[in-house]
């Protein structure tokens, strides 16, 4: 398997580790050098930049829609076909607002996430068209000193394998992994002939999800000859400092390393002031670039955007962060907007990126 490679990090018998080999990308090919050279910049939040628009259930559906059966309002990987100039122009705005990488509009475009609106048959188009969507904004606004990339969304479903739903049936599971991983095989391969640059495996609140997802997208290399860089975040979801499926965020770097991660990192849930001491260990450990894009604070429904902090505040503590040598990647989740995005562009611009810990570090690094 592509991500069981053995790497540098444990080759040898009392050698110190060093930083974790990447594959020879496919795609994205430019990224480890741009993320060596400056903090690179994600996007924010897709849903509530939506929400914005005030759509009502006739605008979802579109006349394609119009007699669909089951209400469709609030499934925003529908709008990729319905309303995909909604989705271009929160791309574009992103981009001005100095975003590197764009995340397409499919967060819960797989057949399990469909399967909410009775659209599972949909999620093939949904991935595609996003990802159409997302480097049509990117080719328009790339240039040779900046180039951007499209990173495939991929959600964590609305299922949970390692978690029963029902209080009286520890046992009980209402998907398993092999339904995950076909789910997003599929999710990957639309993505990737879609054109996406890489993945992003993002707000896991479940270790085994996310291990489903990272082997179809394995599998998905060994049968095309593709490989694109991966992104992996997680989500921790209170301040006993685990993500939902009960691991501590050493626990799941550990549990996923394997699979060579471009990037490595927390987004969503507490916002960036509760999330900063996991930031920090993760900035230990991983012998990988670290992500980090978190919510807007905490939710307010008094808000605009339904989260406490404004552009200067989280653009504030995300400096922080950088200049306490944290970071590699940075943007917004839950709550920012391209407000956001270009006051945290603009904030890191001068902040030299993470560097690897000393336990990572190579006779190369140690030169430098």
């Amino acid at each position: 398997m592509t991500t069981a490679s053995p790497t540098t990090a444990n080759a040898g018998v009392g050698t110190a580790p060093t930083r974790l080999a990447q594959p020879r990308y496919t795609r994205g090919q430019a990224l480890p050098a741009l993320l060596e050279s400056r903090i690179l910049i994600l996007d924010g939040a897709m849903g509530t930049m939506i929400q914005r628009y005030k759509l009502d259930e006739a605008q979802y559906r579109g006349e394609r829609f119009a007699d669909f059966a089951h209400d469709v309002k609030g499934n925003n990987e529908l709008l990729s076909l319905t309303r995909p100039e909604v989705i271009s122009e929160i791309h574009r705005q992103y981009l001005a607002a100095g975003a590197d990488i764009l995340e397409t509009n499919t967060f819960g475009a797989t057949t399990i996430a469909q399967g909410d609106y009775h659209m599972e048959d949909l999620a093939d188009e949904m991935n595609r068209e996003s990802a159409r969507l997302a480097k049509e904004a990117c080719a328009a606004f790339s240039t040779p000193d900046k180039p951007r990339f499209a990173a495939g969304a991929i959600g964590p479903t609305p299922k949970t394998a390692s978690i029963s739903p029902d209080v009286n049936d520890p046992g009980a599971r209402n998907v398993d992994f092999d339904q995950l991983r076909d789910a997003y095989y599929a999710q990957a391969k639309s993505l990737m002939e879609g054109g996406v640059d890489l993945f992003l495996v993002e707000t896991i609140f479940d270790t085994l999800n996310a291990k489903a997802a990272l082997f179809a997208i394995d599998e998905l290399f060994e049968d095309t000859g593709e490989v694109l860089p991966i992104m992996i975040s997680g989500t921790v979801t209170d301040a006993s400092g685990r993500i939902l499926s009960g691991q501590t965020v050493e626990a799941f770097w550990n549990s996923l390393r394997h699979a060579r991660p471009l990037t490595f990192g927390l987004n969503c849930a507490l916002g960036a002031t509760l999330m900063r001491p996991y930031i920090a260990e993760l900035a230990k450990l991983c012998n990988t670039y670290v992500s980090v894009y978190p919510n807007a604070g905490l939710p307010n429904p008094m808000s605009d955007t339904g989260f406490d902090e404004t552009p200067d505040v989280t653009s504030g503590l995300l400096k922080e962060f950088a200049q306490a040598g944290l970071v590699n990647l940075a943007g917004g989740c839950c709550g920012t907007t391209p407000e956001h995005i270009a006051e945290i562009a603009k904030a890191l611009a001068d902040v030299k990126p993470r560097r690897w810990p000393s336990q990572y570090r190579n006779d190369e690094d140690q030169a430098a």
